[in-house]
């Protein structure tokens, strides 16, 4: 049965949520988790009926939001870290966090390793689409000063991911920049452009708008322009739902035809962009599993983010990450 690691203290809101999309989370797949943190802490959390369902690991410190990334490597009995040492030592299959992102994807790197051929790893997520898929982006967030090998290996990573988790056959992957034309974009994605063409799957340059509206599967870009674009995608969603429930109020048709279509329409594109139905961004590149998951992540959540880590594991992604890698080269 998998195993997976979990940093129970990490979070905005401690142990509770974290535990609850745990419990969420047994109720619909069978699966060993390792709770690590406060064990007193933990068990005041849990219902009775899973206490003999999952397993506790002690951990007495926790790395907080405002601490260096690199502390968990130097406070060895933080949650964070006692969490990745599982998986270092083949304890665990995965591991999981909502603290700390910095320190969580620090310490995976550093402790768990990379695989052959990845210079650093790239944190991926999906973005909602118009096409029949999500868009796979990377890097959001962790590697902001990249170098076009890196990007090379975004791309091979995502386009691994596409194929094992998301069922896609023959995964598109494009390149992030201010024009689709081939020579657009800026030194660096001069640079990584043929590279990417010893990619299958490489369709060349996409602009951000073809992020959403299904042109391609996988889109590569730096960590500092990922992560302004993952962050200012869920400023509009949140813009967008407050600009919709102010106009819906001011008038009663609107208000009428909203009740209306608020059973199918709205409950139908809030699961497309809810990022709670995501649950995390896996760490592509380690010798294991990683899943960063927000640090106000709710129980589904945390549920989705375990479901994530299920599903990796399963499907043996990093196998196809180094094949592809070979076979490109």
């Amino acid at each position: 049965m998998i195993r997976i690691a979990i940093d129970a203290m990490g979070g905005d809101f401690g142990p509770e949520p974290v535990i609850e999309g745990v419990v969420q989370a047994l109720e619909e797949k069978k699966f060993i988790p390792i709770l690590v943190g406060d064990k007193e802490e933990i068990l005041s959390f849990l219902p009775p009926y899973y206490v003999d369902k999952v397993e506790i690991v002690e951990a007495g410190d926790v790395i907080d939001m405002a601490d260096a990334a690199t502390d968990a490597l130097k406070r060895k009995d933080s949650s964070i870290f006692k969490a990745v040492e599982l998986v270092r030592e083949g304890k665990a299959d995965a591991v999981m966090s909502a603290g700390h992102s910095g320190a969580t994807m620090t310490s995976a790197t550093l402790r768990i390793g990379r695989l052959p051929g990845i210079s650093k790893p790239g944190l991926a997520t999906l973005m909602p689409s118009t096409g029949v898929h999500k868009t796979l982006v990377l890097d959001v967030g962790s590697v902001t000063d990249c170098k076009p090998q890196n990007l090379y290996e975004f791309g091979a990573m995502g386009e691994a991911y596409a194929e094992k988790i998301l069922g896609i056959s023959s995964p598109t992957v494009g390149l992030l920049s201010n024009g689709s034309e081939d020579s657009k974009g800026n030194e660096l994605t001069k640079a990584t452009f043929p590279l990417l063409k010893n990619l299958k799957g490489f369709i060349g340059n996409v602009e951000g708008k073809d992020i959403f509206n299904g042109k391609v599967n996988v889109v590569v870009c730096d960590g500092f322009t990922g992560n302004i674009l993952l962050k200012t995608s869920e400023g509009v969603v949140a813009t967008v739902f407050d600009l919709m429930k102010l106009y819906i109020r001011k008038s009663l048709p609107a208000k009428i035809g909203a009740f209306m279509m608020k059973k199918k329409v709205f409950v139908n594109m809030k699961k497309q962009i809810d990022k709670d139905e995501y649950g995390g961004a896996p760490l592509l590149g380690l010798k294991g599993c990683a899943i960063i998951s927000h640090g106000a992540s709710s129980p589904k959540a945390i549920k989705n983010a375990v479901f994530q880590a299920i599903r990796y594991v399963e499907s043996d992604v990093n196998t196809a990450i180094e094949k592809r890698l070979s076979e490109s080269h």
